[in-house]
């Protein structure tokens, strides 16, 4: 059906809402009904234009606003319209069938009402849900259904659906599931006790006698402590390197002032090398002194700080060619 075709047939039904909702009330309270249908013609009349501007959720919200208000075959059949338009099948079928239990048997939209539902069959399936415990509010799509137990099946949408079952003081449970066209399923949730959500979170309350031991982290410091004794090595085997370079050269200092004939660039050559080797030399062991110190006060002081589970070992192996830093556990 045309969206033009059906804004101007329902533009009718709203005069229908109202002649229906007024007819009925006592004399007494004409007045106060005649202002609980004014109220549900103006959603009515927001329905139909949402509907015209294909704002379908938006209009199916005014639809049922007003047939809250007063309720009326009339506004069931835009209702149902309108979730049709949302493909929510199941809520459509729904709805026309309580449409047809409403409306009088001279209504024209009934032959309509009777083909969408025909064609409505074939887009939804039966759910069967049940609890351990029953009790359990169930919502489908975010929707509430009820508690269990719900009694029949509850017609769904087909498609991918989302069940979930909730409980005051338990955690919720949410299953989804496919559902064909035709298709009567049946699915049981169950709902976890407190002592079972205590349980599935790994919380164990601790007995009377129960100690709690916490082993310190030492963090960044067992890493500077380790870059300390490497730096400490470093530094060491930098100044036994320097310091061999420095008796070599010392030692053809000698050579050189001893000999005939030499000149005293290569004197002052052999002079300048043999002073920075040897600056090199006392500057790498003065901060192999230094960084070592502090190195081995740091460990000392954890070691002495923490539990003796186990003794640890540093090792470092100085070479003029290589420094290596082992540790045991």
């Amino acid at each position: 059906m045309s969206n033009a075709g059906w804004f101007f047939r329902t533009a009718a039904l709203a005069c229908a809402v109202s002649a229906s909702a007024i007819s009925g009330a006592p004399a007494a309270s004409a007045q106060e009904v005649e202002g609980v249908t004014r109220e549900a013609a103006k959603h009515f009349q927001r329905g139909v234009t949402l509907y015209g501007e294909a704002d379908y959720r938006a209009a199916l919200v005014e639809f049922k606003r007003a047939y809250e208000l007063a309720p009326n075959a009339a506004v069931l059949y835009n209702v149902g319209e309108t979730e049709y338009q949302l493909q929510d099948y199941a809520g459509a079928l729904t709805t026309f069938k309580r449409y047809l239990l409403e409306a009088s048997p001279t209504e024209t939209h009934r032959p309509e009402v009777e083909s969408n539902i025909e064609v409505l069959r074939a887009r939804v399936g039966r759910l069967g849900i049940q609890t351990t415990p029953p009790g359990a509010d169930i919502s489908i799509d975010d929707q509430a259904i009820g508690k269990t137990p719900l009694g029949e099946p509850t017609f769904v949408s087909i498609g991918h659906r989302k069940v979930v079952a909730t409980w005051a003081g338990r955690s919720a449970v949410s299953r989804y599931i496919d559902v064909a066209a035709e298709d009567n399923v049946s699915i049981t949730l169950a709902l976890p006790t407190a002592e079972t959500g205590a349980s599935s979170s790994s919380r164990q309350p601790l007995g009377p006698s129960a100690v709690v031991r916490s082993t310190p982290r030492e963090g960044p410091w067992a890493t500077l402590r380790i870059v300390g004794w490497i730096a400490t090595g470093a530094f060491a085997a930098g100044a036994v390197t320097f310091g061999i370079l420095a008796n070599k050269e010392s030692n053809d200092l000698k050579r050189a002032r001893s000999s005939y004939p030499t000149t005293s660039s290569a004197l002052n050559h052999d002079a300048n090398l043999t002073t920075t080797f040897a600056v090199a030399t006392d500057t790498l062991a003065a901060a192999a002194l230094i960084v070592g110190g502090i190195t081995l006060y740091s460990t000392l002081s954890s070691a002495s700080s923490r539990p003796r589970h186990g003794r640890a070992d540093i090792q470092v192996m100085l070479s003029p060619y290589f420094v290596r830093a082992e540790s045991t556990f």
